[in-house]
């Protein structure tokens, strides 16, 4: 006997509500933080701090792109996608892991080039206010990284916490600039490259990151072993259940489905198992939000089998 019990509660409009107004306050926090960052880079003569300028302003196409993802993910089930749309989301960090990566790269390869060339001929010393913007952008960026951080996992968004480490990049990236301008102004300019050349490889380290979790969740993987545990030993301590033969568990974006073979005993009606089912179903599925299918087959266990 198979029981196809659905868990009809997809991705909240609060979910998505907090997910567009945490990618909204990046959004206003990265143009205003860009804005002052090339004024300062220019104003000083710091070309370290119109790059992080730059790399501030892209942080507000990304923060676009997860607005984009999450709600195209919390788009309900069509007759194209029966399932649901979850793995937009992961598409959308997909796509924000390559532009961190590219982003990283750029970075990498201009320091590599500068220092390769030894020519700080065109070398002119950056004023204080760089240095201010430095220390500022670092402090903002590093908080936006935990406040974007806290929202990813309170509603499990790999999106959203893609965007949160594009934040922890961007404040790295100001930190190299702060070392970059501390060493300028100190009659060292080399200082500058290398220090972008060791924060491109945190940058590319936390793009591949990103980009394998999103394809995990994209490719039908398997929940952790540490979930699975807690999913088994609470069915096992459901009412009505003689032994879970079987608990299958694959990620479909950012939720998980479910296959369950329990055994129940053979004498019981086909009203009363079905009943245990759904009262698993039923808990199951309050204990776990993130799981969003479930597949439950009843064996019919011999009574000595209790």
């Amino acid at each position: 006997m198979n029981i196809r019990l659905e868990n009809k509660t997809v991705q909240t409009d609060q979910t998505v509500k907090t997910a567009v107004a945490v990618s909204m306050t990046s959004i206003i926090a990265n143009a205003a933080l860009s804005i002052f960052k090339l004024l300062a880079g220019f104003f000083a003569n710091s070309s370290a701090m119109v790059s992080d300028g730059v790399h501030s302003a892209s942080d507000v196409f990304s923060s676009i792109i997860v607005i984009i993802g999450v709600k195209l993910s919390a788009k309900s089930s069509d007759n194209d996608h029966p399932y649901g749309h979850e793995r937009l989301e992961c598409v959308a960090a997909i796509i924000l892991a390559v532009i961190l990566l590219i982003t990283g790269i750029f970075i990498g390869y201009e320091a590599a080039v500068k220092i390769y060339s030894g020519n700080f001929d065109d070398f002119t010393e950056p004023g204080l206010l760089a240095l201010a913007a430095a220390v500022i952008s670092i402090l903002v960026k590093e908080a936006m990284f935990w406040y974007t951080r806290h929202y990813a996992k309170k509603i499990n968004s790999g999106a959203v916490m893609a965007d949160a480490w594009h934040h922890r990049s961007d404040a790295l990236s100001s930190v190299g600039a702060l070392i970059g301008i501390i060493g300028a102004r100190n009659g060292y300019p080399v200082f500058e490259p290398l220090a972008s050349l060791v924060i491109s490889g945190f940058i590319v380290k936390a793009a591949i990151e990103i980009f394998n979790d999103s394809i995990r969740k994209m490719t039908d993987t398997s929940c952790d072993a540490e979930t699975e545990d807690a999913i088994r030993s609470f069915i096992a301590g459901q009412d009505g259940i003689v032994n879970i033969d079987l608990l299958r568990t694959r990620l479909f974006g950012n939720k998980i489905y479910a296959d369950i073979e329990i055994s129940i005993d053979g004498n019981k009606t086909l009203y009363e198992s079905h009943a245990i089912a759904e009262k698993i179903h039923d808990a199951v599925e309050m204990q776990f939000p993130q799981i969003k299918h479930i597949m439950i087959h009843v064996n019919p266990a011999d009574v000595a089998e209790k």
